[in-house]
């Protein structure tokens, strides 16, 4: 009679950790995966059970990584392609096995049984651990399948240690049960380390998190500030449009002043206005209203600072990319522009800014070249400084054209930069 209950133990434990690995792994994701799953499920216990027959139980527990892990791995690996993933998956659903055990040995503990009744414990918890597993902790794990290798190194560590402890102290030696104190204490000494790890990780994320905190406010500075500039635009084109309304007033006044022969102060009077028109004027580049107000005013700064610039822009007045986002990539990318050339400006050489912006098929194709100072320091393509406070609207421009799905460069050559960028 033990001896079947034995057997039966062994084959939910296959189901357990088969099952649970396949979940780990998202390998049962279509009807024909499930399939090809279970055909693996039904053929493994049954080698599992045929060997234990005919060899013994320590036989198959000395040849399961063989007979049973490694045939699970490569059938897990056939169906998703990731193999690392698949031995990681594997390793960890052998260590939750670790809890249906603890239990049953909890038990022989507490009522002084044999091992009989380890198995029947262990054939009673199977289920239950099985399905609270899948539902709180298989979800988690499955998500860490698309991470990176490292973040997939950093769950797999553990469970791969503990695979290997297990059957080289237990298993195939009997260090652990002899009472070796550098056996008995390695496992406190990983726990010990894994604890070490998860503070140096968690206080790096932190660390990364403040820094994306940080960005994040800058960002919403610098949307502020683009936005309060649009609005300020807006209000000298509303403002000009008021002076184009009151123009006949105005034409009455001088019309008086040359009657009553006051014509040099006529002549003041319409120098004055035509000044504040002329300082209220938003240049029309397309049909964009928020593109021609930001081109606007960046025209402006550059010519007080004597750079040349030439923009050439064919933006229609819809557009996918909401007005936010345009306003900070716009904005970001001419302010780069501008103060690149402001120190060449300052010692009275010649420097220019060359915009083209213009929306084909619904993406936005932009490219500004402007005149620097050569070398430019580059990292993973991208233009830094060691200037406290920039490269801060680079990273904007980026995060931006990631979200929209789009891409950029930057390089430079000859002393003149070029940013182009599509989404």
């Amino acid at each position: 009679m033990s001896l079947y209950i034995s057997l039966l133990n062994n084959m939910a434990v296959s189901f357990f950790g088969g099952i649970l690995s396949a979940s780990f792994c998202n390998a049962l994701s279509t009807r024909k995966r499930k399939l090809i799953f279970i055909g693996c499920m039904v053929l493994l216990p049954l080698i599992q059970s045929i060997l234990y027959f005919s060899k013994g139980a320590d036989f198959v527990r000395h040849i399961y990584p063989l007979a049973v892990h490694l045939p699970l791995v490569i059938v897990l690996w056939m169906l998703t392609g990731k193999l690392l993933w698949s031995v990681f998956s594997v390793q960890a659903a052998y260590l939750c096995c670790e809890l249906r055990r603890w239990v049953a040995l909890a038990t022989v503990a507490a009522f002084s049984g044999r091992q009989m009744m380890q198995d029947i414990t262990e054939l009673v918890v199977t289920i239950p651990a099985l399905l609270l597993l899948l539902h709180f902790v298989s979800p988690a794990v499955r998500e860490l399948s698309d991470k990176s290798l490292r973040e997939q190194w950093q769950f797999g560590i553990i469970p791969a240690l503990y695979y290997v402890f297990d059957y080289f102290t237990i298993v195939y030696t009997n260090l652990l049960l002899s009472g070796s104190y550098v056996v008995a204490e390695f496992m406190p000494f990983v726990c010990c380390v894994a604890y070490l790890a998860f503070l140096l990780y968690n206080s790096k994320k932190e660390q990364m998190q403040n820094e994306m905190k940080l960005i994040r406010n800058n960002l919403d500075l610098q949307l502020s500030q683009a936005v309060r500039e649009i609005s300020s635009l807006r209000e000298s084109q509303t403002l000009t449009r008021q002076y184009r309304h009151d123009m006949r007033h105005h034409l009455q006044y001088v019309s008086t002043c040359i009657e009553n022969g006051e014509v040099e102060q006529a002549q003041a009077y319409i120098s004055g206005i035509c000044k504040e028109i002329e300082a209220q004027k938003v240049q029309i580049y397309c049909e964009n209203e928020a593109v021609n107000l930001i081109l606007s005013s960046f025209a402006g700064r550059a010519r007080k600072k004597e750079i040349k610039i030439k923009i050439q822009c064919a933006i229609p007045a819809d557009l996918t990319v909401s007005e936010s986002d345009l306003c900070v990539l716009l904005s970001n990318a001419l302010e780069n522009a501008l103060h690149a050339c402001v120190p060449l400006a300052a010692e009275g050489r010649s420097c220019e800014i060359d915009v083209n912006f213009y929306e084909r098929n619904k993406h936005l194709f932009l490219q500004v070249v402007n005149d620097c100072k050569a070398p430019i320091k580059f990292q993973n393509g991208i233009p830094v400084s060691d200037m406290e406070g920039h490269g801060i609207g680079v990273q904007s421009i980026c995060a931006i054209v990631q979200r929209y799905g789009g891409v950029f460069s930057f390089a430079e050559k000859d002393g003149k930069f070029t940013l182009r960028l599509s989404l």
